[in-house]
């Protein structure tokens, strides 16, 4: 895929790291791909604010659940019309590499649909989901953008 102005490369992230997402999407850009991010990390840019429990209102309130359904299926319909995916993955509650279970399903599509996944960083190996990260052959980039 090296390089092609009509592939589209659509940003997994776990909330935590949205704010770093916004350099990969210039980076990427800059490289000649179209990059969607996911529509709560524009939110968080536009506020100036990337605390992650603003935008999670579901922890408060059960009946936001429904935000979270509509943010995930707006995500999963960006990665069903998109080229590839690119996991970005960073340090988390001490863990390098960190991979949470809204990306991994993320990644489940990606994988199910036929699209290449690209994974950021090296994998958390202590992850309770290592065995199912790896068993989808993700191709780990390790901070290097021009692989992909």
């Amino acid at each position: 895929m090296k390089n092609k102005k009509s592939k589209t490369i659509v940003i997994c992230s776990s909330t935590s790291f949205y704010k770093q997402i916004f350099e990969i999407e210039k980076q990427l850009k800059d490289l000649r791909f179209k990059v969607v991010i996911p529509l709560n990390a524009k939110k968080m840019k536009q506020a100036n604010n990337f605390n992650p429990e603003l935008y999670k209102t579901w922890h408060k309130n059960p009946c936001d659940y429904k935000r979270k359904a509509y943010l995930t299926r707006k995500h999963f319909n960006e990665i069903e019309k998109g080229d590839c995916i690119l996991v970005t993955n960073y340090n988390k509650n001490g863990k390098y590499g960190y991979i949470g279970g809204a990306v991994l399903g993320e990644m489940n599509l990606a994988f199910y649909l036929k699209k290449p996944i690209y994974i950021l960083n090296p994998i958390d190996t202590t992850s309770n989901f290592v065995e199912e990260l790896y068993g989808m052959f993700p191709i780990i980039i390790n901070g290097n953008l021009k692989k992909i």
